[in-house]
């Protein structure tokens, strides 16, 4: 097989086919000075309202603003405790803390690398005790828990179900954390039908940072919700508290979204579609062409309730280094994602937490490698990175 050079990810491809749209966006924002706020804006968040099943969007300045103004607007206050997983970026919890809360962790599905529920339902049933008055208190810090964010990693869903009927049971708030997920879709059992990420919890976080799924030409995020006081809430804290302008009802921050963004993700999420089935045809091709390894490297996992959206394509390795370097020699682009787990990561020491809280986080972390995924790869470009993770495998070693 010839030699090529297999980039991780080609954001240059979609931009280029995409040129004459996205200009016409400046164009018109230029001919408008519609810069800030808007119809654009407002086009938008309708849009992606729509596309995600919900009853709002409301489009922010990255994800980050958009999962620390869905929790501030659902309620969460200084204070209290918000559960999420160790296996996930810093940004996760960046919005809980900036929101004033504290994070704790749940550990991950092995094979999902997803919030486990039983794990959840662990946590709330031994580490947590019903209060006199009611709350739900960590025994770790004796603060009250309010609020779960599961994290629909590399484009998967969490098992919201499990998820939600334990929060329900105890009284707190989703979030969802859908910042790699747009478009990913989850069977609920419960109702019997399909629901996009961004519709299941009280609100969820979009993330459009230009690598994502629908990336902006810069940063942009949004918060979809079917509360209309959640989505109120947040245009007002991402626009200096204002309820109009001028008048500031509450504190709130400069988090917006310029119009030049809105526009052209208007554009690319009319294309988002086919490029999610690409990159599920994509995905079962790399199952078709990885599926002999025998544990060498093990392919994702996806449930019968997932429709996932592979943002990424993470396989896992005994040997990561290694893995890394065969394919860096053979032109081929990786990534991690990501190589230390939360509670290892020094900005949260004072969290208390220590080597082997969360064994399947940090066994994930030592070995998952992020093969190239983009809705652009050709059948060539994939074979080849194929070829080359099987060579690796089957290589044989010296005793």
């Amino acid at each position: 097989m010839r030699a090529l050079s297999v980039p991780f990810l080609d954001l240059v491809t979609p931009h280029v086919e995409l040129e004459s749209e996205l200009t016409a966006v400046f164009q018109r924002v230029l001919r408008t000075a519609g810069f800030i706020g808007g119809a654009m804006v407002e086009e938008f968040e309708n849009q992606f309202a729509a596309f995600c099943n919900s009853a709002h969007a409301v489009a922010v300045g990255s994800g980050t603003d958009a999962l620390r103004f869905a929790l501030m607007a659902a309620g969460v206050k200084p204070g209290d405790v918000v559960v999420t997983v160790p296996n996930t970026f810093i940004a996760t919890t960046e919005a809980i803390t900036q929101a004033g809360a504290l994070p704790e962790f749940v550990d991950i599905d092995e094979r999902s690398y997803n919030m486990d529920p039983e794990r959840l339902r662990a946590y709330l049933e031994k580490q947590c005790t019903i209060s006199e008055t009611g709350a739900l208190m960590s025994n770790r810090c004796n603060r009250p828990v309010t609020a779960i964010v599961p994290v629909h990693l590399y484009g998967q869903m969490a098992d919201m179900d499990a998820i939600l009927k334990l929060a329900e049971q105890y009284r707190l708030v989703v979030i969802e954390d859908a910042c790699q997920a747009h478009g990913a879709e989850y069977f609920s059992r419960k109702h019997s039908r399909w629901f996009r990420a961004g519709s299941m919890g009280r609100a969820a976080a979009f993330s459009f940072y230009p690598g994502k799924n629908l990336g902006a030409c810069g940063e942009g995020g949004a918060v979809t919700t079917n509360d209309t006081h959640i989505a109120q809430t947040v245009k007002m804290l991402r626009d200096h508290g204002q309820a109009k302008k001028y008048y500031h009802d509450i504190e709130g921050y400069n988090g917006r979204l310029d119009s030049i963004q809105t526009g052209i993700l208007s554009v690319k999420l009319r294309h988002l579609p086919e490029w999610n089935v690409n990159r599920r045809q994509r995905a079962e091709e790399y199952r078709s062409l990885l599926s002999t390894l025998d544990g060498g490297v093990q392919i994702p996992y996806e449930p019968t309730w997932s429709r996932a959206v592979y943002h990424l394509y993470v396989v896992s390795t005994p040997d990561r280094d290694g893995l890394i370097a065969h394919l860096n020699a053979a032109g081929v682009g990786t990534g991690i994602h990501y190589p230390i787990p939360l509670h290892l990561q020094h900005a949260y020491e004072h969290l208390g937490y220590t080597v082997g809280a969360f064994p399947a986080a940090e066994q994930a972390a030592s070995r998952i490698v992020s093969l190239p995924m983009f809705p652009q790869l050709t059948a060539e470009q994939q074979s080849y990175v194929a070829h080359s993770v099987v060579e690796f495998v089957q290589a044989p070693t010296l005793a």
